[in-house]
Order: C-alpha cells, then sequence, then structure tokens
C-alpha cells in the first residue's frame, strides 16, 4: 500500500499533485497527518478536492516554537513505536512518501522505517553544503536521505548530490512537483479582491535562522524599512514570524511605515494571485523561490545559501544579507522578471508511475 505522511502546508502544495493523480486513477492510499499545521492543512485538503487524512497523529495547536516541537516529536514518535500496525493498516509490503526537509518528513521517514517499509523521499538531494544555512532543514536533509530507501530528486543536480548513497535508488522527476501544483491551481477560476490596485512586493520571511536570532532580525527590519521607502509592501506573516516581531518588539516599528501591510496567510490559490502580480518578491523561502521562478517574478532571498537550483542566475538573487546588493535588486528589478515556466512533463507523473507496484 501506498502510506503518504504529511504535517506541513508547504508539505501539502507540493504533494498534492500526486493526491490528485492517485484519486483520479483509483489508486488507494493511507493519508497520515502528523498535525504540525493544523488549520493551513485543513484548507489545503479542501482546496484540492482530496480526502481528509485517515489518521491525524496530533490535533493540538500549530507547532510554532522549539519546546513545543520537541514534546510534539516525542509524542509522536511514542505512537509509531506502540501503534505502528494501526498507522500503517499491518502493511509488510508498501511504501511511505515523505517529503522535503521537515520534522514531518523526519519523524515520517522514521515511522516507515520502524515499520519495516521502503521509504521514499521526495524533493531529495538539495543541498546548500552549508550546515547553518538553512537550519536546521539541512541537518534533517542528511538524515532523511540515510532513512529512504528511494530519492526521487527534482533534476539531475540533485541526483549527483547523492553520490555518496550507493546503495539507494535514485529517479530523475526532472522538476519540482511544485510546478504541477502551479498548474492545476492556474486552471482554477481565482478570486482578486485581496490583490491591491497599486504596485507592490510581496514579503514572507519564516525561517528559524531569520527570525530566532534578534541580531538578524532586526537587519532584516531594516532593510524591509529602507525598501519601503520606494516601494508598498505586503508583508504576509507566519505566526512564528509574528510572534517573534512582537517579543522583539520591532512590530511598532514596522507598524509606523504606511508602505508596509500586513497581511495574513492565505490558501495556496489567493496566495498564488498575489504572488502573480507582485512587483518582486522579498523571501527567506525555498518553495517561493520554486514558485516565483516557476511564475518568472524576480525574487531576492534574504538567505546566505539556498540548496535548489531553480532561478538563480535569472529571476532569483541571493542577497547574502548585502545591503548595497538588496538596493540595486529593488531598484532595479525588472531586469530579472522572466517568462512563465512551461514544461513538457509532469514530475508527479513520474512519481506514480514509480509507486504504482505498491498499491
Amino acid at each position: 500500500m501506498i502510506h503518504i505522511i504529511l504535517g506541513t502546508k508547504a508539505q501539502l502544495i507540493k504533494m498534492a499533485p500526486i493526491m490528485v493523480l492517485l484519486r483520479d486513477r483509483d489508486i488507494p492510499y493511507n493519508f497520515i497527518n502528523t498535525g504540525q499545521h493544523k488549520a493551513t492543512m485543513n484548507d489545503m485538503v479542501s482546496d484540492f478536492g482530496l480526502k481528509k487524512p485517515d489518521l491525524t497523529l496530533y490535533s493540538g495547536s500549530d507547532i510554532t516554537s522549539i519546546t513545543h516541537m520537541l514534546y510534539w516529536s516525542i509524542r509522536l514518535m511514542w505512537k509509531a513505536i506502540i501503534q505502528k500496525k494501526v498507522l500503517f493498516q499491518n502493511d509488510k509490503n508498501g511504501i511511505v512518501l515523505v517529503h522535503g526537509d521537515t520534522f514531518s518528513t523526519l519523524l515520517g521517514a522514521l515511522m516507515g522505517r520502524l515499520a519495516g517499509l521502503r521509504v521514499g523521499h521526495i524533493e531529495s538531494g538539495l543541498r546548500s553544503f552549508n550546515i547553518l544555512h538553512p537550519f536546521p532543514e539541512e541537518i534533517t536533509r542528511l538524515l532523511i536521505f540515510r532513512l529512504s530507501n528511494i530519492l526521487f530528486c527534482p533534476g539531475q543536480w540533485a541526483i549527483n548530490n547523492l553520490s555518496s548513497y550507493k546503495n539507494k535508488k535514485k529517479i530523475n522527476i526532472k522538476a519540482n512537483t511544485m510546478i504541477d501544483t502551479i498548474n492545476i491551481t492556474m486552471g482554477k477560476k481565482r478570486r482578486s479582491n485581496h490583490v491591491p490596485s497599486i504596485p507592490y512586493a510581496l514579503v514572507s520571511i519564516h525561517r528559524y535562522e531569520n527570525i530566532f536570532i534578534r541580531k538578524r532580525l532586526a537587519q532584516i527590519v531594516n532593510i524591509l524599512k529602507n525598501i519601503a521607502k520606494e516601494h508598498h509592501l505586503l508583508f504576509i506573516l507566519h505566526p512564528p514570524t509574528e510572534k517573534k516581531l512582537h517579543q522583539f518588539k520591532f512590530i511598532e516599528s514596522l507598524n509606523s511605515e504606511s508602505n508596509i501591510e500586513f497581511r495574513k496567510r492565505y490558501n495556496h490559490s489567493d496566495f498564488l494571485s498575489l504572488l502573480e502580480k507582485a512587483e518582486f518578491i522579498i523571501t527567506d523561502g525555498g518553495s517561493l523561490q520554486e514558485e516565483s521562478t516557476y511564475i518568472g517574478t524576480p525574487c531576492i532571498l534574504l538567505r546566505k545559501a539556498t540548496e535548489r537550483q531553480e532561478g538563480l542566475g535569472e529571476n532569483v538573487v541571493i542577497s547574502n544579507y548585502n545591503e548595497t546588493l538588496i538596493k540595486e535588486f529593488s531598484n532595479n528589478y525588472n531586469k530579472f522578471r522572466r517568462k512563465p515556466m512551461k514544461l513538457d512533463y509532469s514530475p508527479s507523473n513520474i512519481i506514480v508511475a514509480n509507486i504504482k507496484q505498491y498499491e
């Protein structure tokens, strides 16, 4: 049987096209939700017309702190040990699909191995080769590579990063499944009354190394205030980011800027509408780097390194927090605009073709 373990909105966004294909082809699968991001996960299931999780391992509030994460992880691992037969429906020959680099990914891979099942890692082979950037994702990926049996890689460059893993099956899916998600979403009728009528740049900051260190977050706040002197900014607030902005008392400083507008997170369809119309994007997110590349929107990354190749040297610029470089980008962002990317293949189709044997 095919088992899919997810826990975050970003994972579900990229796994949705695979789950849609399984649904449309009447291939059964067991959907296990770790509960890491409860509210946004429920919205995504509805948006893509997916079945609700067969099992939800945690039903409390979203995991937004390190202490909460540790408690949640221990609780889930204990469940995996004592309830592995229930979790995987007594399956002995199936495959567990996990995605990306989150703690839900790591826990899902551990659960699969404890149950004696094969583990397939989707979005495998991504490396920044910098343990601290992104942190802790770079470390998490290295652990997941070792736990997985089948590595679904979004390009030959990702396969090359896994050359030392000799006993693993590596499958080139050629691109990230995100492009399939975008194609599905673009094909639907989407509302646009939340899109500003004035030009704007989109801001999304949420990574550990940026929001949990006061000095770094102070630098980012200063960068945003400088950009806001020339551009209207839509700042999409992730719950941990909002919490840290309040904790470090930066929220008042940003609120005093008339050109900075805070928005709560959107479902993927509405967010994509904002992304399409944005003049440029300021982010530290790898998924948003990919989305901006597939849509062609200029993107500046507030990071020192990225584990992804999408858009580099084209529409995406790694800032290394260099304020001169960031100012040059924001003044000349149009030279980084590209046409939307079109592919004549589907990464999700390649994955489904390779897991049908486990149905």
